[in-house]
């Protein structure tokens, strides 16, 4: 079964409909980590462009090379220009509503542009997967491949899912935040009981973790700051390694990254 037999378009919802490719600015799986917070539909509606100058809106999620993930089709109500910004009201319609989450997608983009007119790539969508369950969140993709925003995070902790709380319950190292905004970086160890789970718990309570100058930064400007923070992992010892040598691989990244110099480590 092709697309549109799943879906049952009609000829008039393809020819007035934009797709729209979500990744993100600042990491591929912006898009995936909003939709498994539940706010995709709102991130969706604040464009730089007028992206969405057709009737419907085809949303397509980056989810691995070549596949993207099926977000929904919305219907564009209006737009207003506010700031350099443009922002639109849009409704969710009940055409393939039940697969949203759970289809994949494979379609080889070969053009930059993450906006597209429907009739323009249909055809070259093919289906490759209906997952029994809506898709909540990515599997562990392993210690060296973690570039997660805060969003992400918190629905991580949130849902409590086992393939990452093993993995990082289970290791100690040292960890990178990134403001996004500014480029400052904050460099962290994780030790002790359940070390990188339990210090990134904190964080997705707060935003700040304990941290003086990040714990400044959002009482200055709220808990929503937190959201320009990117979580990623410098290097990993099995958790037999000593407390200590785990400090010292602290100093030595914040050396390296001049974290106190430039960024938001106090010490």
């Amino acid at each position: 079964m092709n697309i549109i037999k799943l879906l049952n378009l009609t000829d008039e919802q393809i020819d007035n409909s934009k797709v729209h490719f979500a990744t993100g600015t600042n990491n591929l799986y912006e898009a995936l980590y909003v939709f498994f917070g539940g706010e995709f539909k709102e991130w969706q509606e604040v464009q730089n462009r007028m992206n969405f100058n057709e009737k419907y809106i085809f949303s397509l999620i980056y989810f691995k090379k070549n596949e993207w993930l099926f977000a929904g089709i919305y219907e564009q109500k209006s737009v207003n220009k506010k700031e350099g910004k443009y922002f639109y009201v849009t409704e969710l319609t009940s055409i393939g509503n039940e697969l949203i989450g759970r289809l994949i997608i494979r379609f080889d983009k070969k053009f930059r542009s993450s906006y597209t007119f429907l009739k323009n790539s249909i055809k070259n969508f093919e289906i490759i997967e209906i997952m029994r369950e809506k898709y909540t969140t990515l599997p562990f993709p392993g210690f060296y491949n973690i570039n997660i925003n805060f969003e992400f995070l918190k629905t991580i902790m949130r849902n409590e899912d086992q393939s990452w709380k093993t993995a990082l319950s289970n290791s100690k190292g040292v960890y990178l935040i990134t403001d996004v905004k500014n480029g400052k970086l904050y460099v962290g160890a994780a030790y002790g009981e359940y070390a990188f789970w339990s210090r990134w718990a904190s964080y997705s309570k707060n935003g700040h973790g304990g941290n003086t100058r990040l714990e400044d930064i959002i009482r200055l400007n709220g808990f929503e700051y937190a959201k320009n923070f990117q979580f990623s992992i410098l290097e990993t010892r099995n958790t037999n390694s000593d407390d200590e040598e785990i400090r010292e691989r602290e100093k030595y990244w914040k050396s390296i990254l001049l974290s106190k110099e430039f960024g938001y480590n106090d010490n």
